[in-house]
């Protein structure tokens, strides 16, 4: 019996690559057009969650205080928060510092007729501003501060606690259902990509072993083994794959130099800032579903229409 041969078995696939150019060419670029996009989809995917990280980062509950609210109520309420789940960090906000933020913002918005209008007066609440460790509490936590009795007690309106509690629910709800979105999305695109890659590579494969049929049955009569039959197309399944990788980072490397910065450039107030190891990741990634496309498709191939 003859054993598997890495060497004649390279040697073979490239053969066949060559010879059947045409249906080769069309798996290799179903190969790369399908991990091009898996690729792009997830670059972009992790540009949109580091925007999502960044707007996740800035929200903040902030629990409005009465003018005469005793400092020490405030402190047991901040010590309080600071013991529950998901609380980052908490700040008191002084009415200085909420009227002065307030200026800023007027200000950089060219609002400046809305500062004017307060005609020296202060009319912001010092608050307790919550930072949390993941937005998806916000909700939870708000509640909770509104059903606090030293919340209650020093809260600038006591009568309806809850209305002096703000965190901007509607913002919180559409970037969970965003990224919930990504995710689902993403997920569908990449098994269809596989499942489109590996009907490619099971037809090329397929048209392979019809073609050398003869020779497949000279390597039986001479005593070859099943591996050693085998081996050039499981080798020529994982070069398409590998040839179809290559190209994908070799575009997906072009798009980030030259397209990815203008866009990024254009919408400079949002964070799409990927790391550079993310690219590094997604490049591995990409490369043991490559050698996975290649293995599978052709093993499929072979255990359906090579009977050895």
């Amino acid at each position: 019996m003859v054993p598997f041969n890495a060497g004649y078995s390279l040697r073979e696939a490239g053969s066949h690559f060559v010879r059947n150019l045409s249906t080769s060419l069309g798996a290799v670029v179903t190969i790369f057009l399908s991990l091009f996009i898996i690729g792009l989809f997830t670059i972009a995917t992790s540009m949109i969650n580091s925007v999502v990280g960044d707007v996740e980062s800035r929200i903040t509950i902030q629990a409005f205080l009465s003018d005469d609210a005793d400092p020490m109520v405030v402190d047991a309420l901040e010590e309080e928060i600071r013991t529950w789940n998901g609380v980052d960090t908490v700040t008191y906000k002084s009415k200085e510092e909420a009227l002065a933020e307030y200026r800023a913002t007027m200000v950089a918005a060219q609002a400046e007729d809305a500062v004017a209008a307060l005609d020296g007066r202060n009319p912001i609440p010092a608050s307790v501003v919550i930072r949390l460790t993941d937005a998806k509490l916000a909700e939870e936590v708000a509640n909770e501060v509104a059903r606090s009795a030293n919340f209650i007690a020093v809260c600038d309106s006591p009568e309806a606690p809850a209305l002096s509690v703000l965190y901007g629910a509607e913002t919180v709800e559409r970037l969970l259902t965003l990224t919930n979105t990504i995710r689902i999305v993403a997920a569908a695109l990449v098994v269809l990509l596989i499942f489109v890659a590996f009907v490619f590579i099971n037809n090329t494969i397929r048209l392979s072993i019809m073609a050398r049929r003869t020779e497949i049955g000279i390597q039986r009569l001479v005593g070859a083994s099943n591996s050693f039959i085998r081996g050039p197309f499981l080798m020529e399944g994982i070069l398409q794959a590998i040839i179809g990788y290559v190209l994908a980072v070799i575009v997906l490397e072009i798009c980030r130099h030259t397209i990815i910065p203008s866009f990024t450039e254009s919408l400079q107030f949002l964070n799409f800032v990927v790391d550079d190891s993310v690219y590094l990741w997604i490049y591995l990634v990409l490369l043991v579903l490559a050698i996975i496309i290649g293995i599978l498709g052709s093993m499929l191939a072979m255990r359906r229409y090579l009977k050895v």
